[in-house]
């Protein structure tokens, strides 16, 4: 079954880091533009009706999540001016013509938040809002891997969700329920397990974080062993950004894992199991098609994957992929314009 996106080349879509085509950026080609928009970092993409890449890259990460609080909306502008002069210095005036966004924490997309984002992301890059479609970032991803009815997509970021999109676009989900319901097998999850069994080993033998390559690289990250440093990362600021703060500790495990620390292995090997409940609650609902997985925290070690094919049925179709969600949401924006 093909894992390619709906009228595109998978050829285009293999290597997100692939060089743009030089020269298309010039005054009178429609461009589209995608966003791949996370708690971590937004990744963007331009391309024209041709289906070519003319240019992309990387700003910081920002979610529908930020509007709910002050300091929230100002970070989230200060963000939006970054995206739009990176954007805005490949695409001439009035060859921009589309957005096709995914965001994460973006529940409802023609609810509040969804019309509040479009109504941002229009007065920075110079759009309507009728021109921008924002939706949640697992959906963007979906349809960078599959055409509706096809599979299921288990996702694994700062948070963790599985999606399917039937043949009425209908969209269904497991998970994806935030760090305080769930999200198990994400990067935020990772970190605060890991830095849980530290501290728990902490109350029963103090100073035990110096004999733990886990410990050490957690520790490192964080800038000091002692309690009120974790305390002030895990607990102090705004909740908003403090959540993609959270999930790049996850990188920190990584590294611990690759050094061969015991509880490192352990506890990803835990993350790819839980990540496999997510697809394997829609299976059941919804009958047995193929899986993908992807994200950043398959990324993190093998371990992962590992866990995470382990806990799948052993005649069940799965894949790791990264797809190129903001190439592939870039390329449907220009074909829509």
């Amino acid at each position: 079954m093909s894992l390619s996106p709906s009228g595109f080349s998978p050829a285009a879509l293999a290597d997100p880091r692939a060089p743009a085509r030089p020269g298309s950026a010039r005054a009178g080609i429609a461009l589209g533009l995608g966003l791949d928009a996370g708690g971590t970092q937004t990744r963007w993409a331009l391309a024209d009706r041709d289906g070519a890449l003319v240019a992309r890259g990387e700003v910081g990460g920002f979610s529908a999540l930020l509007l709910d609080t002050s300091a929230g909306r100002v970070a989230l502008a200060q963000t939006l001016q970054s995206l739009a002069a990176a954007v805005l210095a490949h695409a001439a005036p009035g060859t921009l013509r589309g957005l096709q966004a995914g965001i994460t924490g973006l529940g409802e997309p023609d609810g509040p938040a969804g019309r509040a984002l479009r109504s941002l992301l229009a007065q920075h890059l110079g759009l309507s809002p009728a021109q921008i479609h924002c939706d949640s970032d697992i959906a963007q991803a979906w349809h960078a891997l599959y055409r509706p009815g096809e599979g299921y997509l288990v996702y694994a970021g700062t948070g963790a969700i599985a999606a399917f999109i039937d043949d009425s676009g209908a969209m269904h989900r497991a998970g994806g329920r935030g760090p305080l319901l769930g999200d198990e097998g994400g990067g935020q999850w990772i970190a605060r397990e890991a830095l849980a069994l530290v501290w728990r080993r902490e109350d029963d033998d103090p100073g035990a974080w110096a004999r733990s390559t886990l410990a050490r690289h957690l520790f490192d990250e964080l800038g000091g062993p002692d309690w009120p440093t974790t305390r002030a990362f895990m607990y102090g600021g705004d909740s908003a950004t403090r959540r993609g703060a959270i999930g790049r500790l996850a990188l920190a495990v990584g590294r611990a894992a690759h050094e061969g620390d015991a509880d490192a292995l352990a506890l990803l090997r835990r993350a790819g199991a839980e990540l496999a409940r997510l697809p394997l609650a829609l299976l059941r609902r919804l009958g047995v098609r193929p899986v993908t997985a992807a994200g950043r925290v398959l990324q993190l070690h093998p371990a992962i994957e590992t866990g995470l094919r382990a806990a799948l049925p052993p005649d069940l179709p799965f894949s790791v992929q990264q797809p190129d969600t903001a190439g592939a949401a870039a390329r449907r924006a220009a074909h829509a314009s």
